[in-house]
């Protein structure tokens, strides 16, 4: 066989091995983008307690110089807060200066639909229900 004819056998990949390497890459993508997806949203909710906890500082240091809490985020900026927060979702946070949950105040991210309720990646974020918030 001369090298010309070696070479040109050896130029491509055949079907089969294409085919192969498409299904390998398909169930590794079945398998790893689910994991993928439920990380990313753990780590908003993380980010979520997060602003949450962040927050609660601000309303803190508020309290200390005001000996009250402001009736809306906005008088946090910029003196303890350089602006007001939204969640990792782009919605704002849920706060009320008169608590219903035995804290000083409610502060909470409604989830990725920014609607009050949900399961999942939709569940709300709570201060009363965050480990080591105000309310324990």
């Amino acid at each position: 066989m001369s090298s010309r004819t070696r070479l040109k056998m050896s130029r491509g990949f055949t079907l089969v091995e294409l085919l192969v390497v498409i299904a390998i890459i398909g169930f590794l993508a079945a398998v790893i983008a689910p994991k993928l997806f439920q990380a990313i949203g753990k780590g908003q909710r993380g980010a979520a307690q997060a602003g949450i906890k962040n927050i609660e500082l601000a309303l803190g240091m508020y309290f200390a110089d005001h000996y009250s809490y402001p009736d809306s985020l906005s008088p946090l900026v910029p003196k303890y807060l350089p602006k007001v927060p939204k969640d990792p979702w782009g919605n704002p946070y849920f706060y009320s200066s008169v608590s219903q949950h035995s804290q000083e105040v409610d502060i909470a991210s409604y989830g990725k639909d920014g609607v009050a309720g949900g399961t999942g990646d939709n569940a709300d974020i709570m201060n009363w229900d965050i480990e080591g918030g105000s309310g324990e």
